[in-house]
């Protein structure tokens, strides 16, 4: 090897910097992928914005999932507005090619406990579906247009 080539390898070598998940320089390689114990809950949770259109009623939605995850496994959130007995709490499903959302009836009035939507991902950003009420998923079409 010439000197001018281990000078260039050399060179190249020092110029490799690491970063762990909170974004602080470390030394090593290993280190910047070491499992970090102090990660905190909202490293592994975003969220993002849906409302539902099915011609006469528009719900918004406020999901919080795993982008660790694909498909993104939903973790919380809430309809917050356009559905009998509003707000529902999210209690689980995921976000990817296909969607699914769990929500459960926490406010006021005779409307029913669960509410299943289900949909397809399609362009411009949106899930085109059913939802549907008490174990139903299919009883109204939809189509959710993503806001993240």
């Amino acid at each position: 090897m010439t000197t001018q080539a281990r000078k260039q390898k050399g060179r190249a070598h020092a110029e490799h910097r690491f970063h762990n998940p909170q974004g602080a320089e470390v030394k090593t390689r290993d280190e910047a992928f070491a499992t970090q114990m102090d990660v905190s809950a909202e490293a592994v949770a975003t969220d993002c914005k849906l409302t539902l259109h099915n011609g006469q009623v528009t719900f918004a939605i406020e999901v919080k999932y795993n982008p660790n995850t694909y498909p993104h496994v939903v973790t919380g959130g809430q309809i917050t507005s356009g559905i009998c007995g509003a707000p529902w709490d999210i209690t689980g499903g995921f976000v990817g090619e296909t969607i699914r959302l769990d929500a459960k009836r926490t406010g006021q009035g005779s409307c029913a406990d669960t509410v299943t939507i289900v949909g397809e991902y399609q362009n411009p950003p949106a899930y085109r579906g059913t939802y549907g009420f008490d174990g139903a998923t299919s009883s109204f079409k939809h189509t959710t247009r993503y806001e993240c």
